[in-house]
Formats: C-alpha cells, structure tokens, sequence
C-alpha cells in the first residue's frame, strides 16, 4: 500500500488530497512542546491491529517516538461498501474493488505501532 496502488508507484488519474503540509505543522507543534505525546498517540486499537496484520511498510521511523516504523493502512468508504468502511490488504485488492465498486473514497493513514501516532496521509 503505501499510496502505491499502482505499478509504477503512482496514484495516476485519481484524484488526490495530501496532508503532508498538516502532518508537518503537528510535528512542529508537538516538537515546540506544545501539543502532548499522549494527544497524538491515540490510534483505536482496530487501526493497530490493522497495522500489525496488514500494514505496509513506508520505509520512515516515527518521528513521534523515534523508534517505530511507519506503516500505512488503507480503508476505502463509499455508498455501496459496508457503513464502516472497508480495510484495504493491498494494491490487488483495491483493483478488484474498483472493478466492482463504482464509487468510495480511500483513505490513507500512517501509524506507528509501537507508540500508536497515526495521521492521514492521503485521501483519494
């Protein structure tokens, strides 16, 4: 996964939103002390066992805890998918749901399992 939902590595002709911007201005917060650990270390304890079962490897350390390595989940909502979404296990899966599913939105997120930070990355 990873965004990388193609063969080349690419989202392609979907569109997509990234929050990099937004992720970075929270780190900066967090790093200037003025956001707790505590507020952004809350992932559910489904999104963490989605990131220890199915994760895929970003290949970044978290820059929360410094020790964890990043995984992205993907989940995919839309009105003919079940009401809370759907895990997405990699890039196969979500072509078999596009070939089947006209219309859903796929959400992007990173998480760390160790210390459970976890931010959107990218929306398309």
């Amino acid at each position: 996964m990873g965004g990388a939902f193609s063969k080349s590595g690419q989202v392609g002709e979907l569109a997509s939103i990234d929050y990099l911007l937004a992720k970075k201005a929270l780190l900066r917060q967090f790093k200037a002390g003025q956001i707790a650990k505590n507020d952004l270390c809350d992932a559910h304890p489904d999104l963490i066992r989605a990131a220890k079962s199915i994760g895929a490897p970003a290949g970044e350390i978290c820059e929360v805890c410094g020790k964890g390595d990043i995984v992205h989940i993907s989940y995919a909502f839309g009105p003919k998918l079940p009401p809370y979404g759907r895990c997405i296990a990699g890039s196969d899966e979500l072509d078999r749901l596009r070939t089947t599913v006209s219309e859903f939105t796929c959400y992007v997120v990173e998480v760390c399992p160790q210390c459970h930070w976890n931010h959107l990355v990218r929306q398309f």
